[in-house]
């Protein structure tokens, strides 16, 4: 099955996640979505299995620069979608999906047990 590593390259959780697949001989596509955006559909597919508290990063610098009145109304997947939209710098890195499995940031120990 697939893999796709969505992110920015320069991100470090990004890096080491692509070091890990590159290590484990596995095959992916790299997503970048600041050059290539992203689009509703995607973001809703990561909601089918990961919620939006997990998606949104709160202890990133995107986040915490945002107006707190902006905070305030994030409280459904449908604010939250529209934020990633806007602001894609605000999503946790990397998002890794491969067929109905979504893994937010990297986790060695979760890499090596979720992909085959």
């Amino acid at each position: 099955m697939p893999i796709t590593v969505y992110g920015i390259p320069n991100c470090g959780s990004v890096q080491k996640a692509r070091a890990w697949l590159d290590g484990q001989g596995l095959a992916y596509e790299f997503h970048d979505f600041k050059k290539a955006g992203l689009s509703k559909d995607i973001i809703a597919t990561w909601l089918r299995v990961v919620s939006w508290e997990i998606l949104v990063n709160k202890k990133g610098t995107t986040w915490r620069g945002l107006p707190d009145a902006t905070k305030a109304s994030i409280t459904t997947a449908a604010s939250a979608t529209q934020l990633m939209l806007d602001n894609p710098s605000v999503i946790k890195r990397p998002v890794l999906c491969q067929g109905k499995t979504v893994l937010v940031g990297f986790d060695e120990s979760t890499y090596q047990e979720q992909l085959r």
